[in-house]
């Protein structure tokens, strides 16, 4: 009777306990030197955004000034993606080892140079060249934008943070439409040089940035500089007993690795793919089947190519082609908003359905728009304002789920020992669909037609609807260190929960 008595004791003060540490999160607002050091980490992101929003007008003068073919524009299009390949698989490593600031800089450096390559290129190798490099440069701003936001915000608000990689993506490619729309009338020698180098520019401004950030303290922790750590976790902070709850989780997460500064990298991918435990296995199936989706949605070659949809849908003149681009734009970028602020409101989960749905039905809408075009010599009007409605719905829903939520996913449901070479491996396989999908998107299109195109595109999204219902769990509020609780054996989960209920109080 008297251990019965302890027991429910025990029991009842680790309740406590477990509720105050709840509290403790949900009343920690959102520290503002917090928010600057997410709205700079997350600057790094527009790099991507830009050069997809320029592109797409940027290649129309390209390929009447240098003389180039579709499949050469092709190419031209999908090597920055292919590229960034490379910067994303790398990238896990480098912010493992020389740590998450300097990877930063290391990107808006990398597709300094690539901008500039770009922009004084004489012929296509040479222009192809510098995209080669700029795409080095955008895979590693990928992964380390929403890895370090979500390795600085507070659980309650990760959501919002994370998100805002994506807004300056969004933000990007509405930019690089305003700066094709302004940059149309010039000549056709001088206009695209101008619209490619100006993504120079951001890139100096991130550099800059990095000044003012701290190093994440989850990498000091994992490096055994907890001094440092704490110090970090002080300025990131609302209050000293949220600061000292977070350093408590961050030490303990750290594992070994915070007593002796040993590098746990070194063994991730042995624990990572080739003898992984079953919530490592699931996140990172849920991890790599959100990237893969989120660029077989096609959504990266819709922004691309948008004109040459128009273009063919009986839009000729250049101003308006990127008059409809500046109006996607801007729907664009009202809906990313309107996710990154209330993803912690309403989780990942329902948002994310919701925007597949859209997503869906959107490019069903848009494959219908576009077949009516394509089979009618007169191109009916309602067919064409069918097909502007339906491709604005289509990146206004992916910016709704896909778009924002992939970055927040991928970067806050791995462990901090393989959090950074397990996102870099998920954001590989998202720039390897993006590169395989944009660079076949105007050949497949050519044989199947555009509306054909895009009701496969709308097909995949079912696909992705299922899979985002059945595998990945909702993450809302919860601390880093406590992901791998959620990805557990359900069965296991059900176990555990019907033992607390037998156990004597």
């Amino acid at each position: 009777m008297a251990e019965a008595r302890r027991s429910t004791t025990t029991s009842f003060d680790a309740q406590l306990n477990q509720n105050a540490i709840e509290d403790g999160r949900r009343n920690a607002g959102m520290n503002k030197y917090t928010l600057l050091c997410a709205l700079l980490a997350s600057t790094s992101s527009i790099l991507l955004g830009y050069d997809i929003g320029v592109m797409s007008g940027a290649v129309l003068f390209i390929k009447e000034n240098l003389k180039i073919t579709s499949t050469q524009v092709e190419i031209l299009v999908g090597t920055l993606n292919v590229f960034s390949l490379v910067g994303s698989l790398a990238s896990g490593k480098t912010s493992d080892y020389i740590g998450r600031r300097y990877t930063i800089v290391l990107a808006a450096t990398t597709f300094f140079i690539g901008a500039l390559l770009m922009s004084l290129a004489p012929s296509f190798p040479f222009i192809l060249a510098g995209r080669v490099v700029a795409g080095i440069g955008v895979g590693y701003a990928l992964m380390i934008a929403p890895l370090y936001t979500a390795e600085l915000s507070p659980a309650m608000s990760r959501g919002f943070l994370t998100s805002l990689p994506e807004v300056f993506i969004t933000f990007g490619i509405l930019l690089g439409y305003i700066i094709n729309y302004a940059l149309s009338s010039l000549p056709g020698h001088i206009n695209w040089r101008l619209m490619l180098g100006l993504a120079a520019v951001p890139a100096i401004g991130i550099c800059l940035g990095v000044m003012v950030m701290p190093e994440s303290p989850r990498w000091l922790a994992m490096k055994g500089r907890l001094s440092d750590a704490k110090q970090v976790l002080g300025k990131i902070s609302s209050t000293e007993a949220e600061a000292e709850l977070r350093y408590e989780e961050v030490v303990k997460a750290a594992g070994p690795a915070a007593d002796d500064g040993r590098n746990c990298g070194q063994w991730v991918w042995k624990e990572l793919v080739f003898s992984p435990s079953r919530p490592i296995r699931r996140m990172l199936v849920a991890a790599i089947g959100l990237n893969f989706f989120m660029q077989a949605s096609g959504n990266d070659a819709v922004i691309y190519y948008c004109p040459e949809v128009f273009k063919a849908a009986g839009i000729h003149r250049k101003t308006h082609l990127f008059g409809v681009n500046v109006i996607m734009g801007l729907a664009k970028t009202s809906f990313v908003l309107f996710s990154a602020l209330y993803l912690d409101k309403f989780g990942r989960r329902p948002l994310l359905l919701l925007g597949s749905v859209g997503m869906a039905i959107s490019l069903a809408g848009l494959g219908l728009g576009s077949k009516l075009m394509e089979s009618s010599n007169s191109r009916p009007t309602w067919a064409l304002v069918l097909c502007i409605i339906a491709v604005c719905a289509d990146v206004s829903f992916f910016s709704i789920g896909l778009g924002p939520i992939t970055w927040v996913y991928s970067s806050e449901i791995f462990p901090t020992r393989l959090r950074a070479q397990a996102t870099s491996l998920a954001i590989s396989v998202n720039r390897l669909v993006s590169g395989a999908v944009s660079m076949t998107f105007l050949t497949i299109s050519k044989e199947i037609t555009f509306g054909g195109m895009f009701f496969v595109l709308g097909g995949v999204m079912v696909v992705a609807t299922v899979f985002f219902y059945l595998f990945l769990p909702e993450t809302k509020g919860k601390t880093l260190e406590e992901m791998e609780t959620i990805f557990e054996d359900r069965t296991m989960s059900t176990c555990n929960y019907r033992t607390m209920e037998m156990r004597p109080m």
